[in-house]
């Protein structure tokens, strides 16, 4: 049955390819993978447009850092210039170039390629599909909800491998005696890292229902509660384990530490498998990994990553703009970029039986809705997006501010939130 799915899905895409006018055009693609598990990645999607048989070709705008590359990509927009195709997360700034006009309707392809079928959880397509019109592509499902850890440091300790977050907080100082980082982490991009953390943090100490309740009726009472000063608690503990390195780090410098054995876990998005995967490491005797900062559990957030396509006024840009999307979301080109990338395709019918134990995780958790996380940034604007940022930082840098101060802090920006 899954042979037959695939077939017909390829065919699909090679008809659409086919369809198309034969004038090949370059395409500017603009996005934040630039990491060395995501490089390899994006490469999957340069190679199959340079391959799609057209003369199409993909033409590689990498910005680091989200923040600055959607920055970027807004400003083109807004000066008449937008490039072909670019990268973004579901959210409020991306629903504003709907509104706006910006965006190439892929409804054909999308109808073509029956992605309101193959695509899964519905909630991924949801943020494409609007009012009726496919206005992206959503090319993986990625969950902030996890901790990777180095079997060896743990092992090192004489420590057990952590099932929890109280787990590990409880063997890193065995960890920090035997001269390594008991907890890496970075604070670059405005504490995005730490605001990563923070977040994980929330969803478990509140739970998915009543965290999605503060965030949708702006409730400072649940803001201000018991639970969140208990959160601004315990990541004020786990700074004490981390190093005096930290303030400036990247995520994947971040990550390497973990890798290379210096440090002994890491919170950060599965995108971090990506990095583990091109170490030549895996998920079996390397590297551990904890979904939902709690294996009891399971959580997953399942925003990802989208390909919007800006409108042109060269109709054979616009054919090799839909030619793309097709091959975005063709099983093929979804196999091959998210097990480089570490996160999971966003089609139902691809056979992943071949992925590690931490993806087989992330698989079995995304069958049950229970456990789906919806992403902060579905919920709120960039601008309380960086309120928060700027919050959790200072408090993360600055050991005199009190949980019980930023507590209030927390509850006055959600309760004043957009």
């Amino acid at each position: 049955m899954r042979y037959r799915v695939l077939t017909a899905a390829l065919a699909a895409t090679a008809a659409l390819q086919f369809a198309c006018p034969a004038n090949a055009a370059d395409l500017e693609v603009i996005h934040w993978w630039t990491s060395k598990g995501e490089s390899a990645a994006v490469s999957q999607f340069a190679k199959a447009l340079d391959n799609d048989g057209h003369g199409d070709k993909w033409v590689d705008s990498a910005i680091a850092l989200g923040e600055t590359a959607r920055s970027t990509v807004m400003q083109r927009v807004l000066g008449g210039d937008p490039p072909a195709a670019a990268q973004f997360n579901p959210g409020r700034q991306y629903e504003e170039l709907i509104s706006g006009g910006k965006l190439l309707d892929l409804t054909d392809i999308a109808t073509a390629g029956k992605w309101d079928q193959v695509i899964r959880p519905k909630a991924i397509g949801s943020a494409c599909l609007v009012d009726g019109h496919w206005w992206c592509v959503p090319v993986n499902i990625h969950s902030n909800y996890w901790a990777w850890y180095s079997k060896p440091v743990f092992a090192k300790a004489g420590v057990p491998e952590p099932k929890n977050l109280a787990d590990f907080i409880a063997a890193a100082p065995k960890i920090k005696e035997a001269g390594l980082i008991p907890f890496a982490i970075g604070g670059d991009g405005n504490g995005w890292q730490i605001q990563l953390l923070f977040q994980d943090m929330v969803t478990e100490a509140l739970g998915v229902a009543k965290r999605d309740e503060m965030y949708t009726k702006k409730s400072a009472e649940i803001a201000g509660g018991p639970e969140m000063k208990g959160v601004f608690t315990q990541l004020r503990t786990l700074k004490q384990f981390t190093d005096n390195g930290y303030a400036n780090r990247n995520w994947n410098d971040t990550t390497n530490l973990v890798i290379t054995g210096k440090a002994g876990l890491q919170v950060m998005g599965d995108w971090a498998r990506g990095e583990f995967a091109a170490a030549g490491m895996t998920g079996v005797k390397d590297f551990g990994c904890m979904i939902g900062l709690n294996e009891a559990k399971p959580v997953v957030s399942t925003d990802g990553d989208i390909i919007v396509f800006f409108k042109q006024n060269n109709p054979d840009v616009e054919a090799a703009q839909k030619r793309l999307a097709a091959l975005l979301i063709s099983p093929e080109v979804q196999v091959a970029f998210n097990n480089a990338k570490g996160s999971m395709p966003v089609r139902g019918d691809v056979d992943m039986s071949t992925a590690d134990p931490c993806m087989q995780k992330s698989l079995k958790a995304v069958e049950d809705p229970a456990n789906i996380v919806t992403a902060t940034n579905r919920f709120i604007t960039e601008n309380t997006n960086q309120q928060l940022n700027e919050l959790v930082a200072q408090f993360f840098a600055d050991d005199s501010m009190t949980a019980d101060d930023a507590t209030a802090k927390f509850a006055t920006i959600i309760g004043n939130s957009d």
